[in-house]
Parts: C-alpha cells; sequence; structure tokens
C-alpha cells in the first residue's frame, strides 16, 4: 500500500503491570512489546512510524531510538482516551492512510497488517476496524452490525445488556484514509461514562458521514491479545515461543524440548541442529549447521559455525568457528573471537580476545585482551593479568606455545612461538621464541621445620 502510516499507541501507564517500567518497554523473550509492533509494521511496509508516548515518555523514547532509526514521537500529556492520543500525532496524520496500532499487542504479524491493507484498498474502504470472534467479551468493546454491515462499537462500560451478549469485538487496529479521520476528529465529542475521546466513535461518525466502513475478521485471535498483566505477558511469551520454535522445527532444527527453549524472533540456525532443553538464544544471534546446542546454554547476538558443540555455557556477542567445543561452564564475553578445532573447556572464561585454530584452554583459566596463535596449550589456573588498575593491556602469545598451569602473563606481555612457560610462573618479560620461561622462587625445604614449632 502507498503512503502507508502507522500510529502506534504507547502513552499507557499498565497499571496493573505493577512495574515501575512502562508497560510497551516490557519484554516477550528477548524484545520489547513496543519493538515487536514497530517490527511488524516495517515488515508489511509502513512509509513512515510515529509512536504516542505519555507515561515515563523519555524512558520510552530513548528505548525505541536505541533500536530503531527514523521513528518519530507524540506527546499524550493527559490519558484522554485513545482518540485523543492519535490526535497528538498532529501533521503526521494528515495524508496518507494511517494505520492504528496498540504497542502492547507484541504477536500481531505482518502478514495480517498486509492482509488488512489490501482488504481496505480493495474495497475501497474509509475506515476498516479488525475485529475477532471470542467466547468471552467481557472488557472488549463489542462490534455492532446491521444486516450484516457496520453500525457501530460500543465500549463494555457504555453497553447494554443485548450488547454485551455480542462476541465479535474490537481489537483496537483500525485504518483509515487520513481525510475521513480528520473530518471525524473534528466532530468527535467524550460524551460517555469515562469522559474520554474514544477512537472507536470515529467510525460512526465517517459511516453516518455517508463514508464506507468495513470490517475485517481476525483469523487469529491470538495476534491480538493485549497485555495488561504479568500473567498476561507470560501467556504471549508462550504464543511466541511456540510461534518461534515451530518455524525453526519446520526449517530442518531439532528442538528436543520446544516447551523449555527460549528463541528470540532474530535468531537464525541453520538445518541439523540440535538444540537441547533450558536453551536460550537471543538477539541477532546466528547459529550454523550441524551444531550442539545445549543444555542450559545463553547465546547472546554471536556467530555460530557449523559443527560446533557448546555444552552449558554463556556467549555474549562473540565468535565461534567450525569443529569447536565450548564447555561445559564456559564464558565467553563479549568480543571474543574463536577459531576453528578450538577447545574452550570448562570454567574458562575468555573476555575480548582472539583464539586461533587448533588452541585448547581446557579448564580453570582466564584469557582476557589476548590475541592467541595457532595450537597453543594453555594449562590449569592459567592468567592473563590484563589491568594494572588503571588501564587494560593485552597480552600476545605465538603459535605453538605452551603455558605451564598456574601461570600468570602480567600484560602487556609477548610470547613468542613455540615457547613454554614453567608451571606456577609469573611472567612479567616477553620470552623469546623457542625459550623455557621459569620466573618462581627455587624450592627450598627445612628439614624438622614441623617439630620445632609444635615444641615453640
Amino acid at each position: 500500500m502507498d503512503n502507508l502510516k502507522v500510529v502506534i499507541l504507547a502513552a499507557g501507564q499498565g497499571k496493573r503491570m505493577k512495574s515501575e517500567v512502562p508497560k510497551v518497554l516490557h519484554r516477550v523473550l528477548d524484545k520489547t512489546m513496543v519493538g515487536y509492533v514497530i517490527e511488524a509494521s516495517q515488515e508489511a511496509g509502513a512509509d513512515e512510524i510515529c509512536v504516542v508516548v505519555g507515561h515515563q515518555s523519555a524512558m520510552v523514547k530513548n528505548t525505541v531510538k536505541d533500536m530503531y532509526d527514523n521513528i518519530t514521537f507524540a506527546v499524550q500529556k493527559e490519558q484522554l482516551g485513545t482518540g485523543h492520543a492519535v490526535m497528538q500525532a498532529g501533521d503526521f496524520i494528515k495524508e496518507g492512510n494511517i494505520l492504528i496500532l496498540c504497542g502492547d499487542t507484541p504477536l500481531i504479524t505482518a502478514d495480517t497488517i498486509k492482509e488488512l491493507c489490501n482488504t481496505h484498498s480493495n474495497e475501497g474502504n474509509d475506515v476498516t476496524v479488525v475485529s475477532m470472534i471470542v467466547e468471552d467479551p467481557t472488557g472488549y468493546g463489542r462490534i455492532i452490525r446491521e444486516s450484516d454491515a457496520f453500525s457501530k462499537i460500543v465500549e463494555q462500560k457504555d453497553a447494554n445488556a443485548k450488547e454485551q451478549e455480542v462476541k465479535e469485538v474490537n481489537t483496537g487496529v483500525y485504518i483509515f484514509k487520513a481525510e475521513a479521520l480528520n473530518s471525524a476528529f473534528a466532530k468527535l465529542g467524550n460524551n460517555n461514562s469515562q469522559g474520554e475521546y474514544y477512537l472507536t466513535d470515529t467510525l460512526e461518525i465517517i459511516k453516518n458521514a455517508g463514508g464506507k466502513v468495513g470490517i475485517m475478521v481476525a483469523k487469529d485471535d491470538k495476534e491480538f491479545m493485549g497485555v495488561n498483566s504479568k500473567l498476561h505477558l507470560a501467556q504471549a511469551s508462550a504464543v511466541m515461543k511456540e510461534r518461534i520454535n515451530t518455524e525453526h522445527m519446520l526449517n530442518g532444527v531439532t528442538i528436543t524440548d520446544p516447551a523449555n527453549t527460549y528463541i528470540g524472533k532474530d535468531v537464525k540456525i541453520d538445518k541439523d541442529t540440535i538444540v537441547y532443553p533450558g536453551c536460550m538464544l537471543e538477539g541477532k544471534t546466528v547459529i550454523g549447521k550441524s551444531c550442539i546446542i545445549g543444555p542450559n546454554s545463553r547465546i547472546t547476538s554471536s556467530k555460530i559455525d557449523d559443527c560446533v558443540t557448546i555444552q552449558m555455557s554463556v556467549l555474549i556477542d562473540s565468535k565461534v568457528k567450525s569443529f569447536t567445543t565450548v564447555g561445559p561452564f564456559a564464558y565467553l564475553r563479549p568480543n571474543s573471537s574463536i577459531g576453528e578445532h578450538v577447545r574452550i573447556g570448562d570454567f574458562v572464561e575468555i573476555k575480548n580476545s582472539n583464539i586461533d585454530d587448533g588452541t585448547k584452554v581446557s579448564h580453570l583459566t582466564y584469557v582476557g585482551d589476548s590475541d592467541v596463535g595457532k595450537c597453543v596449550n594453555f594449562g590449569c589456573g592459567t592468567v592473563t593479568v590484563n589491568y594494572d588498575g588503571k588501564t587494560k593491556n593485552r597480552c600476545k602469545i605465538g603459535d605453538g606455545v605452551f603455558i605451564g598451569c598456574n601461570t600468570n602473563l602480567v600484560a602487556p606481555v609477548e610470547v613468542g612461538d613455540r615457547a613454554y612457560t614453567a608451571a606456577g610462573s609469573t611472567i612479567t618479560k616477553n620470552v623469546p621464541e623457542d625459550s623455557l620461561a621459569i620466573a618462581r622462587n627455587r624450592q627450598e625445604n627445612k628439614e624438622g621445620w614441623r617439630k620445632k614449632v609444635d615444641k615453640g
């Protein structure tokens, strides 16, 4: 649809969330609710998006700006209803096709938005509302029809006994021709039990002025689940989790326990990878084919190449190349790059470091701010001492180096190719290639010492 403008209503406080965080910033899996709505709009081809903010507007604005470009904002200083909220968009709604979405409906999809736009355009409607059929309509505005055509929308508190029996309800999603919307706003009042300016009333105003009002009945009412409490948040997360996991399984990924696997919307996984229970895959993570992930691993915005095994470990903003194993209980912190055929073992922490092919960091080791060559062997308990209290310094370790257990490498320091460090050494000077570095006191045995101590 040409000239599609989207207004996202995100001004509400969300008292039932019982939280200091604005309702629309609560997360479903790894993404804010308003973020899902913005992305669905973008995927559907929106030309411009305006988010109407109110409660804690600065927090909502800053969060959205950090995630997305080219979003404009309007501020609703007083909560005077949905119609009043859309009015605050001002010049944004003066022309084009105006799609109204709610920032607390994270399950809406781009396909549904596209279908709505097509229905609106093909039927030549001045406004089209999305309705849904529910068994329990309590709390929803009712869609009232006459001879199957739209008559009006009646809010729960304003509905009479007969109207309250209607099971076709308003989802809160509409698309207007801008001219019809603005003409209706000129006549919109607040003569209702809430004293608010209802956006729903604009549909009856448009109809009474001779405009055409259409209704699109939703195929899946779950898409329009409004999240108003932590219970609703959990329910929406369960729906999103099932939707995402199903897509991955249909694309050839094995998820051994979908109910206990949490994968973000932006995660990409190639075929024949196995994801075990308890895993959390988040952000812009990309996982290649034939990998084994889990159990109980968390991977955030990382790139994992083919045939990698990760066991019970945490990876954040890192890269792991093919045929490498990570874990159990390893921690790859941001800006870590791990080569092929590498072994990152148990209780190993890597931070802002490059580990080249064939290297083994098997257990109980910290490698931070380091550049490590090929086929290096780290003994147990090795530490790169990278912080002097003021600045972070780097270590450089060449190819084929053997680091003895309990070695401290005090950065900045370089260890040349094929060099060795003796167990228990604290290395403070560069080690030439093919050398053995020993940096510890010579052992001295004091025979009979214990007996002298015991005698006092």
